[in-house]
């Protein structure tokens, strides 16, 4: 009776455990068309935990289904970089943007310079 209690209990943890898991984010990934979407999903999916993604052209907004356990934006947004295109918080490298073809190349932010102040004595 106390071993099916115990795999009872454990069955549970792990189920809750899986369940809480799964987290759907939101954020801005640059491109134009029907063929920079294939690409920022492909790249959004290649990262291990990812189960799901979507890109709209309209609002440049890429919505991903992740296992946090297993991945973080940071790592989705690397791999969309790689691919070439730029999101919110990290620029693609401008090899990796050359590479597009010519058709999907969007106008980028210029990078902003920090400036630093001078203190005043």
């Amino acid at each position: 009776m106390k071993t099916i209690y115990l795999t009872l209990v454990i069955a549970l943890m792990s189920i809750s455990t899986t369940f809480g898991q799964t987290k759907t984010e939101k954020f801005k990934v640059y491109g134009i068309c029907s063929m920079c979407k294939t690409r920022i999903e492909k790249a959004a999916k290649t990262v291990k935990g990812v189960s799901a993604a979507n890109w709209s052209i309209k609002t440049k907004m890429l919505t991903v289904s992740l296992d946090t356990t297993k991945t973080d934006l940071h790592k989705i947004e690397m791999a969309i970089a790689k691919a070439g295109h730029d999101t919110k918080t990290l620029r693609a490298k401008d090899e990796d943007y050359k590479a597009l073809p010519s058709c999907c190349k969007y106008e980028r932010k210029p990078i902003k310079k920090k400036t630093t102040k001078t203190p005043k004595l």
